[in-house]
């Protein structure tokens, strides 16, 4: 076993037994005589258990107990209470400690109730390990980017993660409108609840209502059991609307009311339950043009704006994009194991002078996929993906000629970058260019565009 165990008695042959017993299991044990000079080393070097008598002199067991939760709280305190103190030792548990031993001692259970705390004491330091591993990840520091428009967005996030206000993150698909949402939650007071993301683009119309307030068993066909609502899940934590434009039109009322009146109503019930949420919504739509189109309520729209957050795209902040290149650049060479130092001069003009439909996502993809055909020191043009070494070659090598030319050269170079910002898929690229379907198969085979 391992841990750092003191032993606060002022019997020095009760000291010295549990001393030996838990020495020889393993543990790393130290000895005070008094409460004072308990509290004095545990102040120095802070102990995982601290198994102390009720009554000694200087500093009783209960003041120190009181002491240490206040300076430690993740450490343990055991207390040692004769048969007739047993309810001073009830009063002890009542202020926070973690277990009482009778005396005479029964050294095998003593022992039995070191390891159980012991190994409760490592699970209470591994999950605040994980909290702060998980705050440092989300931390708004953490957000890439040095440019003045970065740091309008790092200052905003500062100061509205202490608030309980809406807040409303705005910008394109790829902008990293997640990560912002995750920052503010992690630096909040809502930090130790949980942060649930709901992508409102991914649930079915008719399973809306369910996803989020909760159902009753037999309420409709299909609902086998209760089911617990999503803004009931994160109570006393944060939720994460994403894509709330395609919240569907009836719902949206009833979302309304949950954010004002603090309750939901599950389907097939008719008590509401009060719930305890933040609500942070995103979107990459203008939803003021929503508003118009009689596609978003404007009473939601006020009731979730209350901050606004718009996220830049890259072109907007260039400055960032050789920052955010290197900081992709040190992941995957490091997951990959490749001494890749940089990018040489021909390969970062490429990253600058491309368009990123796909925003940090696709610039994201393009530096793995670089790394992953890299075997040199440094990420050439020849690494990138093809389409981007096509464009870099054509605006070196362009001379004026027709402008039929000039504009079909635009024209493909325009669609094939589309094209790869949507994965291919050709229904969204159609979408993305306010074209048909079939025009863009048209345009494909009259361009030549490879598939």
């Amino acid at each position: 076993m391992t841990g750092r165990i003191l032993i606060v008695d002022d019997e020095q042959i009760i000291r010295e037994s549990l001393s030996f017993i838990l020495s020889k299991e393993g543990y790393t044990v130290d000895e005070a005589s008094n409460g004072k000079e308990a509290l004095d080393k545990h102040e120095a070097d802070p102990f995982d258990i601290i198994v102390t008598d009720i009554e000694m002199p200087e500093l009783k067991g209960i003041d120190l107990l009181k002491r240490i939760r206040s300076k430690t709280p993740e450490s343990l305190v055991v207390l040692i209470t004769a048969f007739g103190s047993v309810e001073t030792a009830v009063q002890a548990l009542r202020e926070g400690a973690a277990d009482y031993i009778l005396k005479p001692i029964n050294f095998d259970d003593f022992l039995y109730r070191i390891k159980r705390l012991s190994e409760y004491h490592s699970l209470i330091i591994e999950n605040v390990m994980l909290r702060q591993e998980l705050q440092q990840t989300y931390d708004f520091s953490q957000i890439i980017g040095k440019s003045e428009q970065m740091n309008k967005v790092f200052e905003m996030i500062k100061k509205v993660a202490n608030s309980e206000s809406t807040v409303l993150i705005t910008g394109k698909s790829g902008t990293g409108k997640e990560l912002v949402a995750r920052a503010i939650h992690y630096n909040s007071s809502r930090r130790d609840k949980r942060f649930v993301p709901i992508n409102c683009g991914a649930i079915v119309d008719t399973l809306f209502e369910s996803e989020l307030f909760g159902h009753k068993k037999g309420s409709f066909t299909g609902a086998t059991n209760d089911k617990e609502g999503l803004l009931k899940v994160a109570n006393g934590g944060t939720v994460f609307l994403d894509e709330v434009s395609e919240i569907p039109l009836p719902l949206q009322v009833k979302l309304l009311r949950a954010l004002e009146q603090k309750e939901i109503i599950p389907v097939g019930m008719t008590d509401p339950i009060a719930i305890d949420v933040r609500v942070i919504a995103a979107t990459n739509k203008d939803l003021q043009a929503e508003i118009e189109n009689g596609k978003f309520r404007e009473d939601l729209y006020y009731r979730l704006n209350v901050v606004e957050i718009h996220l830049p795209s890259l072109r907007e902040r260039l400055d960032d994009i050789p920052i955010l290149a290197k900081h992709f650049l040190d992941i995957y060479k490091k997951q990959m194991n490749k001494p890749i130092q940089g990018f040489t001069n021909e390969a970062m003009k490429a990253l600058l002078d491309y368009q990123w439909r796909g925003e940090v996502r696709e610039l994201e993809n393009v530096i793995e996929r670089a790394v992953i055909f890299c075997d040199g020191d440094f990420i050439d043009i020849i690494h990138l993906p093809e389409y981007m070494r096509l464009l870099e070659g054509q605006a070196q090598t362009q001379q004026v000629g027709s402008l039929k030319n000039a504009v079909r050269n635009f024209e493909r170079q325009y669609i094939q970058q589309a094209l790869v910002s949507c994965n291919r898929n050709k229904e969204l690229t159609a979408k993305m260019l306010g074209i048909s379907l079939s025009s863009l198969y048209r345009k494909i085979e009259e361009l030549n565009i490879p598939d």
